[in-house]
């Protein structure tokens, strides 16, 4: 059974890393959370790794430049790694095929132009239309704050009928966008596999997320047997995430889920909380309301 606790610094001492998410733990989209940037200095000031992992669609330069924007310090972390890098391996080794079909908004060009530095001068990926492409990219809705995944059901048809595969971005279903919630590629994705199509994920809680954050870690002296704490508000990314990679979550209910555990978000009840993870079959190391 989940354990709740009231700070980070209750259960930070028997951990050499964090792999802490971003949306509704470190920020709402809009600005940092104080409690939560300050979680994470007090960690590292201790000798802690901090790698921010996060769905975003974009490699991690731009993740950083969000971040820089918002006012989120620079000593609140050590990384970041994003689904984005992730994913934009696979596209760049031909996951989806060379000719590909954009679908998401422009702030996520860096995915397409911002080539990683193994893949220069060995990848010809090329953006086309929807009629001669091979495969589809996703990172999103074309426009997040007004279209819903069903808007798209028409393309889909077609795609599924051309059997083109979907390389998802960002397996996230919604995020919160100050107090507005918006669809994110795994929605788009999700509803493209109940249409028979086929979709391939890169973000959590699929494997090959950590297995770069992994690579990063230990490319910054971290060792192999490391302890690591996953903290973030997704039941169904972080959590699940992982309870695949086998190590401790730290579930923060003041997220996403924030209006399944009764009115009072820094005190979730304990009785509504239990239920709603049984139903869910999970059971993260750690609960938290929110990080702080």
């Amino acid at each position: 059974m989940t354990r709740i606790v009231q700070s980070l610094a209750e259960i930070s001492a028997s951990y050499d890393a964090l792999f802490c998410d971003l949306w509704g733990c470190l920020h709402n989209g809009v600005a940092p959370f104080p409690e939560a940037v300050a979680a994470l200095q007090a960690f590292r000031a201790k000798g802690g790794k901090v790698v921010l992992l996060t769905n975003a669609p974009r490699p991690a330069k731009y993740v950083i430049a969000t971040l820089d924007r918002m006012g989120v310090p620079k000593d609140a972390y050590d990384l970041v790694v994003s689904s984005g890098d992730a994913a934009q391996d696979a596209m760049f080794a031909g996951a989806v095929g060379s000719k590909v079909w954009q679908l998401g908004p422009e702030k996520d060009d860096g995915f397409f132009t911002e080539v990683p530095p193994e893949w220069q001068g060995q990848s010809s990926i090329e953006r086309v239309p929807f009629e001669e492409a091979e495969g589809i990219v996703c990172t999103g809705p074309f426009d997040e704050l007004n279209e819903v995944p069903e808007d798209y059901r028409p393309k889909f048809l077609l795609a599924k009928m051309r059997g083109l595969p979907m390389l998802c971005a960002n397996p996230d279903i919604v995020v919160d966008l100050g107090e507005q919630r918006i669809y994110c590629a795994g929605a788009l994705a999700a509803l493209y596999e109940e249409m028979g199509g086929t979709a391939l994920y890169f973000g959590k809680p699929h494997p090959p997320i950590y297995d770069l954050a992994r690579r990063k870690l230990a490319a910054v002296g971290l060792p192999e047997d490391a302890g690591i704490l996953a903290i973030g508000d997704g039941i169904n990314t972080d959590v699940m995430g992982a309870a695949g990679e086998g190590i401790d979550a730290l579930f923060v209910t003041g997220g996403l889920a924030v209006d399944q555990f009764g009115p009072d978000r820094r005190n979730p009840s304990p009785e509504l909380l239990t239920a709603w993870l049984a139903a869910r079959q999970q059971d993260p190391t750690y609960t938290i309301s929110t990080l702080r």
